[in-house]
């Protein structure tokens, strides 16, 4: 704070009281603007400034952007510039702008948010009548619901809210058949109307494409992944059909549904399945000094946790979240340190509370401690400095004030493990109160209710976009949390059917055969059988090699993976693997060219068929060239740009260098005849360098003239 800023001071209400506009119930937060003023001098002792503080005859409230923290520095965006104007202004806030804003639009919506009153209207007036006439389908037209709820171009959100599986839950439906293109006014759903008890829940999925190079394995993941997750088979044949898979595809990665990961020669069982790592930064400093290892999840490992959280969730018929997460606040608090202090968090988890270790063996319940300037006071007259100094840490009032006023009851609080990972997450139930026990000086306390709690601790990136700080106790940036996904992890609010399916979860393995697979999957080989899976008949369980506990895969976890077949460095699958997976076969689709063929003026259809019955005929079928490679070209030079850079280069790798060959499979008969062809050319050395070339050289071309690649 320097000479010159402004100064506000507000008192902060979470949930005002009959505000200006309507709310249909929903809490809006409010600060009530006391003083105005300016720094006339920071008196650099990190407690006070002198301010001239201006008259202000009556407070006046502003609503909807609001923070609570003791000291609040307003950052530059559109929401702080429309507070500022309001502050030195004079100007009146706009409630309507806040109003049509997503958020609270939402929250404030008397119908709930659009996607609940699309939900609701397709229920109430298209499957319940269809069903109570004993109909044996039903078909849902978008702009006959975006007209009924007035919605202006929902059709994305219709869309979306038809097909999601909140929805085919809520109506105990299986997924719809789209008619029309996707995401348009013309669009309608049609469902098949059954028994209230029809819900989807597929089988585990061990799914390799396997295929030569080009054939569009990587890009057909996604399609395959959305239809393990969801149970639609949604079309991509044209790029608006992609683009509205490609939505779904980012939602279901967003929720953390869909993982992706590329095996290679270096991969290993530490990086798949779990490994010893050591701890950096923050998460070294808090738990015993020295050097340690601890045990990391891999990839695997960590889809695994959130598929058997849902999938437990699901058999136990219960919602862990009172409605939804939005407009919630979240908070990072710290339950004892790891490795030196874990009695405190078990009895925190087992007492259904959180404890503070800050504020010392103070009784804060009175009421005159919600000022922080009381509780400076009263820490003072029984911790004066001269007889304490080792408990003047400002964290001693400053924690304390902020655990005792600004937690709130409803807030989420998240457990740490280190820096970058979380243990627990529960919902504030209860006001602060002080209780005595022997964890010593953790005996500020709050209830909660303990929405997760883990076994093994799951990596924050899950949930919160970068790490934790040091700090025992803060507030988390909204912006930060990945709500999608922890609204999933938790399980969002209950629709209070009995017919409750686990989400599915898909874990995407590109190139799979590139790794050493027998030493990366380890134990897995046996659980990933179907009929082994956690919640089958048959389930096992295996010690892992570090972590305590029995692991098993849940039945909601799928595995998709690719693998080119032309790639002759890499290993194929053994047998025993092999017999785990269903394979699917993607060989080249000449046809998918035609309209490639038309803008580039060249009948590539007939181009890369003719080629691939030359390729088949010399060499195998397993070694075709893909249509992919071609599906981008506009002009004839991009043509010519991928037979040069792409296809050409891997003919010489087909062939092992055996340029006739390559003449051939390319239709390039003059080349080897004359030597002179489309797209290869004979380049006669001088005697004496071709003799030395022939006699070393056994890929030569004829008579020692060896074929080269015309530039």
């Amino acid at each position: 704070m320097q000479p010159g800023d402004r100064i506000v001071m507000r008192d902060y209400r979470s949930r005002s009281v009959k505000p200006p506009f309507e709310t249909n119930g929903a809490g809006v937060s409010s600060m009530a603007i006391r003083a105005i003023g300016t720094i006339i001098q920071n008196r650099n002792d990190g407690l006070s400034v002198a301010v001239d503080w201006e008259d202000i005859t009556e407070p006046r409230t502003w609503y909807f952007y609001t923070n609570n923290e003791t000291v609040w520095r307003l950052p530059e965006n559109e929401d702080s510039i429309k507070l500022i104007a309001f502050l030195l202004d004079g100007q009146e806030q706009d409630y309507a702008w806040y109003l049509a804003r997503p958020y609270w639009r939402d929250r404030l919506s008397s119908g709930g948010s659009d996607a609940d009153r699309i939900r609701r209207h397709a229920l109430e007036e298209f499957i319940e009548p269809a069903r109570a006439r004993g109909d044996a389908s039903v078909t849902i037209g978008v702009r006959a619901v975006n007209d009924a709820l007035g919605l202006k171009d929902g059709w994305p959100n219709i869309c979306q809210a038809l097909e999601g599986r909140k929805f085919l839950d809520i109506a105990a439906l299986a997924p719809p058949t789209r008619i029309g293109k996707p995401i348009s006014s013309a669009t309608s759903f049609q469902f098949v109307l059954g028994e209230a008890s029809v819900a989807w829940s597929p089988d585990p999925t061990n799914l390799i494409l396997y295929g030569p190079p080009g054939t569009g394995k990587t890009y057909a993941t996604a399609r395959e992944a959305v239809r393990l997750c969801t149970g639609m088979e949604m079309d991509d044949s044209d790029p608006v059909a992609r683009a509205a898979l490609m939505v779904e595809y980012e939602r279901l990665v967003g929720t953390k549904q869909i993982a992706f990961v590329t095996f290679h020669q270096s991969y290993a069982y530490e990086d798949f399945v779990e490994g010893l790592r050591p701890p950096s930064g923050g998460e070294a400093a808090e738990g015993a000094p020295g050097f340690r290892l601890d045990v990391r999840p891999g990839r695997f490992r960590e889809i695994a946790t959130l598929a058997e959280q849902a999938r437990k969730r699901a058999s136990e018929h219960h919602s862990v979240a009172d409605g939804h997460l939005a407009g919630r606040r979240f908070w990072k608090m710290g339950l004892g340190a790891i490795g030196t202090e874990d009695d405190v968090y078990q009895a925190c988890i087992d007492g259904k509370f959180v404890a503070l270790g800050w504020g010392g063996d103070l009784d804060w319940s009175d009421p005159r401690f919600t000022s922080l300037d009381a509780m400076r006071d009263e820490w003072q007259v029984h911790f004066a400095a001269e007889h304490h100094p080792d408990d003047q840490q400002p964290s001693q009032t400053g924690q304390t004030w902020t655990f005792r006023n600004a937690m709130k009851d409803g807030d989420i609080v998240i457990v740490p493990y280190g820096n970058s990972a979380f243990r627990a997450i529960g919902q504030v139930t209860g006001e602060y109160y002080f209780e005595r026990s022997d964890l010593g000086a953790y005996s500020q306390r709050r209830q909660v209710r303990w929405l997760l709690t883990l076994d093994e601790p799951l990596p924050l990136d899950l949930i919160i976009d970068g790490k934790f700080t040091m700090r025992t106790l803060y507030q988390i940036d909204d912006k930060r949390i990945r709500h999608a996904a922890l609204e999933r992890l938790l399980g969002g609010a209950n629709d209070g059917s009995d017919n409750q399916t686990p989400d599915q979860f898909v874990l995407v393995i590109d190139e799979i055969n590139r790794a050493n697979i027998s030493k990366v999957f380890g134990e897995l080989i046996t659980l990933i059988e179907p009929d082994k899976r956690l919640g089958r008949p048959n389930a096992l369980t295996v010690k892992l090699p570090y972590s305590p506990g029995d692991f098993g895969v849940p039945a909601n976890l799928h595995i998709l993976g690719t693998m080119n077949t032309a790639d002759r460095s890499i290993a194929l699958l053994d047998t025993a693997l092999r017999r785990r997976f269903d394979f699917k076969e993607l060989m080249p689709e000449p046809e998918k060219l035609a309209a490639a063929a038309k803008r580039t003026g060249i009948d590539l259809v007939a181009l890369l068929g003719e080629m691939n019955d030359r390729i088949e005929y010399l060499h195998d079928r397993e070694h075709q060239i893909g249509h992919a490679f071609f599906m981008p070209c506009i002009t004839r030079n991009d043509v010519d740009l991928v037979l040069r850079r792409k296809v050409i280069p891997l003919l010489q790798e087909y062939f092992y260098e055996d340029w006739e060959k390559v003449a051939q499979a390319l239709g390039d008969g003059e080349a080897v005849k004359t030597g002179q062809g489309r797209f290869l050319a004979r380049k006669v050395l001088a005697p004496r360098l071709a003799l030395r070339i022939s006699a070393t050289n056994g890929g030569a071309g004829r008579s020692g003239r060896p074929l080269t690649c015309r530039s």
